[in-house]
């Protein structure tokens, strides 16, 4: 049942709490309040109903299990902001003010129900998701509020465990890594017979691209630990765009595919970017359009403003395999290549859109992608002009 089912649901069962009905309408209600008692007490995820003078109606048995209280002990009590201080119910109370938790992060633009928020308590310890929707009377007046709690503690542990691992292991392949580099590097400046020449700038090539999945691995392990990092400042993006078109261009020869940029309507157009970061994510995309082009493609970048939004979008178009429809849904996910990429490109690792769409989310954008097989794809990206709607976190996206 989705989210909105249940809600909806429950709202209704809080209508039956609130006014009395003819006889035959409140036997309905009665069946259709147990019925939804029955689904509640059966959910994993822990349900909190309040009204508008933060007095909580209902406590679910899995909100029980979460904040270790009885429902008896809860429903019928009034919090405050003061409730914050009590040992025992204030982790409660910080969900309902989630002003006064230790770390919330929005996963949803503020104001906009629901509301969706990750909190993060140390003592206990306990990682939420807290997704929070109005219950309104049927003139729409807001009655009061609904919460549903996800004890995600155990998940961001293992999470936290995993990219820890990672870490420790990355760090421990980087060094012989640059150490095999160097040796093939060395190799390659000798007087060497054919034979020994190829099998160098095999050795090289191999390990350059085993170091840069080590790096992927890395960054992806900073990015979901909320540590990637960014440094934000105002950058004209036409210049910034073509200076990354000019340090890709000979890999665009290599692949025989030709790589430009349409000038723009206007110019100079800034935005707040971390320019390490951005300029990784937009070498993968480069990458990518001159990788999975065909022999005398192209590559085209464009940019502009967007006319009703304080948005600038960034345009990558290819003339190259293209994407197939049953794997648009997974492209931006860890790990994931498309059949036909496999075809064209042995090497690599999955990683490269997962970690674009983490670094163009973490500036406030949104990426996408658009394709037709054998005849290309472009990827857009937008990015805020109004610095404001840049996040204040780091808030990564774990698919």
């Amino acid at each position: 049942m989705g989210f909105l089912a249940i809600a909806g649901g429950i709202v209704a069962a809080a209508f039956f709490i609130k006014f009395n009905q003819k006889s035959k309408e409140w036997n309905r209600l009665q069946k259709e309040k147990n019925r939804l008692d029955s689904i509640i007490a059966s959910m994993s995820d822990g349900i909190i109903i309040y009204d508008q003078n933060f007095e909580i109606k209902l406590f679910s048995g899995a909100a029980e299990t979460i904040f270790n209280l009885p429902a008896k002990e809860v429903i019928g009590k009034k919090l405050v902001p003061d409730s914050a201080r009590d040992p025992k119910f204030g982790v409660l109370a910080k969900v309902i003010f989630q002003s006064l938790a230790p770390l919330v992060i929005r996963q949803s633009p503020e104001g906009i129900y629901p509301q969706i928020v990750d909190i993060s308590f140390g003592e206990p310890h306990l990682e939420l998701k807290v997704i929070t929707e109005r219950i309104k009377d049927e003139k729409g007046e807001v009655t009061g509020f609904l919460k549903i709690v996800q004890d995600r503690t155990r998940e961001v542990d293992l999470l936290k465990s995993k990219s820890e691992f990672i870490t420790v292991a990355a760090h421990q392949l980087r060094t012989p890594l640059s150490a095999a580099i160097w040796a093939y590097e060395s190799l390659q400046k000798e007087s060497l017979n054919d034979s020994a020449k190829d099998l160098a700038a095999t050795g090289l090539a191999a390990s350059k691209n085993l170091l840069k999945i080590v790096e992927d691995l890395l960054n992806i392990s900073k990015i979901e630990e909320g540590r990637f990092g960014y440094n934000f400042q105002k950058t004209d993006l036409v210049s910034f765009l073509q200076n990354l078109l000019d340090q890709v261009v000979p890999v665009a020869k290599e692949y025989n595919v030709k790589i430009y940029m349409e000038p723009p309507a206007e110019s100079p157009l800034e935005a707040e970017i971390d320019a390490e970061k951005f300029g990784l994510a937009i070498s993968n995309l480069l990458e990518n359009a001159i990788k999975y082009n065909v022999p005398n493609g192209q590559a085209v970048v464009s940019l502009n403003r967007q006319p009703d939004a304080p948005f600038l979008q960034v345009n990558i178009a290819d003339t190259g395999l293209g994407i197939p429809p049953e794997a648009m849904d997974k492209l931006f996910s860890k790990f994931f290549r498309a059949e036909n990429a496999l075809t064209k490109e042995t090497t690599g690792s999955g990683l490269g859109l997962y970690i674009v769409k983490n670094i163009i989310n973490r500036h406030g954008g949104q990426v996408w992608a658009e394709s037709e097989i054998g005849r290309g794809s472009v990827f857009h990206f937008t990015l805020p002009t109004d610095p404001r709607l840049i996040p204040q976190r780091e808030i990564s996206v774990n698919k």
